[in-house]
């Protein structure tokens, strides 16, 4: 099978690999179309893992073979799914307590570290082996392209589903990314005024487009001021931060107002600490948490928002590439401007 593999930095090759065997509790996907994450980005630049990687954790498929355990009640070869890349343990504390998206062993296979051998999610590959009960039945009507959606989507409706959005509420999401986008859509479902705070004018523009009902420009205004003029004084029920900058998340906390609450959506590079007022936090009851990537319910709801016509991804497609161009496609996501680049892999 033909894999797209970073052997180092900036220095990704299309190489053939054996296609891989399914154990018996497994079966064998034939990748159709996979999305190219910020940590695909991320691996491609330099990151700490080891190489070579194969990057690739938002991926739809279509069942090939089956292992000898498989249930063919449920699964059958020629089905659509998408698969839950988190191989939660099931049997530590947070797994046991509906947390298995932080499951302990989770970082403990080949995913981040495989000394002497290739390390990744392996879903920028023409197949891919995966355990049955991590796959979610696609509807036939789903779009590959739509379908490689779920994972981005199902991190989105875990951090919506974390942070209880009330109807009326004042939203405000730092970003206006693809992460930040989906926050705009799905929070409009739940009956929020939506203020998105970007950088870039076109995104700014796009949001509008998407259901936000303001957005502010950092760059020429002081976002927290201007957040609290359009609230009357209260600052935002909820506020997601979905950029990796430490002083933003500084400013995520100032937005909220009294008895608010702030989700760290994304990751922080670097991992600097920041200040935080504790005696407000006090004083005020704000709560401040973080949401990481999906649960197996928020897989689910996002399987069905997608195939229900519930949250419509499709403008957020930037480009669809073949895998044979994975360099130029790596290279457009890169560009600060892009949204969701995808990768074709088979039809």
């Amino acid at each position: 099978m033909k894999a797209c593999v970073v052997k180092n930095p900036l220095d990704v090759q299309i190489e053939d690999l054996p296609i891989p065997e399914p154990k018996d509790d497994e079966v064998l996907l034939r990748v159709t179309v996979a999305g190219i994450c910020t940590n695909d980005v991320r691996d491609y630049k330099g990151s700490k893992y080891t190489y070579p990687r194969i990057g690739g954790h938002e991926y739809a498929g279509v069942i090939e073979r089956l292992g000898k355990d498989v249930d063919t009640r449920v699964f059958h070869i020629g089905q659509k799914v998408v698969n839950y890349i988190i191989d939660e343990c099931g049997v530590c504390y947070n797994c046991k307590h509906n947390h298995e998206n932080i499951c302990d062993s989770a970082e403990s296979g080949k995913t981040f570290y495989n000394e002497g051998g290739i390390s990744g999610y392996f879903g920028f590959a023409e197949y891919i082996a995966v355990k049955a009960r991590h796959l979610h039945i696609v509807p036939d009507e789903t779009s590959n392209e739509l379908a490689a959606f779920t994972e981005p989507l199902a991190c989105v409706i875990n951090s919506i589903n974390k942070t209880n959005i009330r109807m009326g509420d004042d939203v405000v999401i730092i970003g206006g990314g693809v992460m930040g986008l989906l926050h705009v859509l799905c929070a409009k479902r739940q009956g929020a005024r939506v203020i998105v705070s970007e950088t870039s004018a076109q995104r700014r523009i796009f949001a509008l487009e998407l259901g936000a009902d303001a957005v502010i420009d950092p760059m020429t205004t002081d976002a927290v001021e201007m957040v609290k003029r359009l609230t009357n004084g209260r600052g935002a029920n909820v506020v997601y931060n979905t950029t990796a900058i430490p002083a933003v998340a500084e400013q995520a906390i100032a937005m909220c107002a009294k008895s608010g609450l702030v989700n760290m959506f994304s990751s922080i590079h670097p991992n600097d600490a920041i200040l935080v007022d504790a005696g407000r936090l006090h004083s005020q009851e704000i709560k401040i948490t973080g949401t990481v990537s999906p649960t197996v319910m928020s897989f689910a709801q996002a399987v069905d928002c997608i195939a229900k016509g519930i949250i419509n991804v499709k403008p957020l497609i930037e480009r669809v590439y073949n895998y044979t161009d994975i360099k130029e496609a790596l290279e457009c996501a890169m560009r600060p401007e892009t949204f969701k680049v995808l990768v074709r892999f088979s039809e």
